[in-house]
């Protein structure tokens, strides 16, 4: 019997979602919260809010700010420090995907103890964590609905993938409105992240018929929506698709993992902190091609999902209109000029290359990677 499983938490989906913070906290029995975010969010009013909503349900609560954009290892010890001391009894992460990965750590060291690194790896949380709910702030992690934790380990120059279902936040509180406050760089950034997640879950080893329907729809509405999304901060029909396009890019891959692209981007982004998104545009395309023979029929899909005319074509040629929808759509938001733009050297990629062997996020890609076809794809991605 093929038996698969599928997860996902209480998803709160719309406009003025936010409002729903208070009452969510205490339906998890929250007496007290300790609130995940970054400057950035701090900045833009919505932390701000967030404690209204919570100190107008009767919660008290303990703010924490001190993390980077890609969150490592010793900021992971400050947070948890500071819930120990702040004698909160639930998490939640308002921000984009670092917060988030932020509050999931906090949430493993609170209950099972250790370091960080004892949970790199699948299934290596054994007790319960404390109550989580998230709010997105950016549509491109769905860490809101994932059961993903993306830290770096500073002494390795590297992100440790871990992977549990306890990861999985109870609640996702989903506000589209709460996207208008980003800049069009980090809008195109977060949506080609969507857009990975969503191409790498469809066509991965794990997927289900489940998965495959909600990758599906995310790429169609990524392909209609995010270039509006970055060109007007105020457009928020284009907004709230991209919202959902994340959400069901998150409950995808969440569900059926990732592939080769992430699996070399959290080595990159381990070595140089640059965004998440940014070296998924390098990439992404390149570990396309290299996938085409496995799966074409999946690639086809693709590129009907990207709204491109393959009526009469085989798959492999299908195959090639989408990667050549992905690269026409990365230029055009400003995004993909290189691994070299973003500052990555060459002499670093054997390293690199090696790493990614080790990422939990290649054991479900479609088509076999060894650490020379890595290399390959590393050097044409340069």
């Amino acid at each position: 019997m093929n038996i698969s499983k599928y997860i996902a938490p209480e998803i709160i989906f719309g406009c003025g979602a936010l409002g729903q913070v208070g009452e969510s906290a205490l339906r998890l029995g929250a007496n007290k919260v300790f609130v995940v975010s970054d400057e950035g969010v701090i900045n833009s009013g919505y932390v701000e809010k967030t404690l209204d909503y919570l100190k107008a349900a009767g919660l008290q609560y303990e703010v924490f700010c001190g993390l980077t954009s890609n969150p490592k290892d010793s900021e992971v010890v400050q947070g948890l420090s500071r819930y120990i001391e702040s004698g909160c009894d639930a998490i939640m992460a308002v921000g984009g995907g670092s917060p988030t990965d932020v509050a999931k750590a906090i949430a493993i060291l609170a209950t099972n103890g250790g370091v960080i690194q004892d949970y790199e790896g699948v299934n290596k949380v054994t007790r319960p964590l404390p109550p989580m709910l998230v709010v997105p702030t950016t549509a491109g992690a769905g860490s809101e609905v994932t059961q993903f934790a993306i830290i770096v380990d500073k002494i390795r120059s590297l992100k440790m993938t871990i992977i549990s279902k306890s990861l999985v936040p109870d609640i996702a509180i989903i506000d589209p409105v709460l996207l208008q406050k980003k800049s069009a760089k980090l809008t195109a950034a977060t949506g080609i992240n969507a857009l990975s997640h969503a191409v790498e879950s469809y066509v991965s080893l794990a997927a289900t018929p489940l998965t495959q329907v909600h990758a599906l729809k995310s790429m169609n509405l990524i392909y209609r929506n995010l270039r509006e999304s970055v060109a007007c901060s105020t457009n928020m029909e284009a907004k709230t698709n991209m919202a959902m396009a994340s959400l069901q890019a998150g409950l995808s891959c969440s569900n059926a993992i990732l592939g080769a692209t992430h699996a070399m981007v959290h080595q990159v982004d381990g070595l140089l902190d640059k965004h998440h998104g940014e070296s998924n545009a390098c990439v992404l395309p390149y570990v396309m091609e290299f996938n085409l023979i496995a799966c074409p029929k999946k690639y086809k899909r693709v590129a009907e999902a990207l709204d491109q005319d393959v009526a009469g074509l085989d798959a492999r040629t299908a195959a090639d209109k989408a990667v050549k929808a992905v690269r026409c759509m990365i230029s055009d938001i400003g995004l993909g000029q290189g691994l070299a733009k973003v500052g990555l050297k060459e002499e670093s990629l054997p390293a690199l290359s090696k790493n990614a062997l080790n990422d939990a996020c290649l054991i479900t890609n479609p088509r076999d990677a060894g650490e020379e076809d890595i290399m390959e794809i590393f050097l044409r991605s340069m």
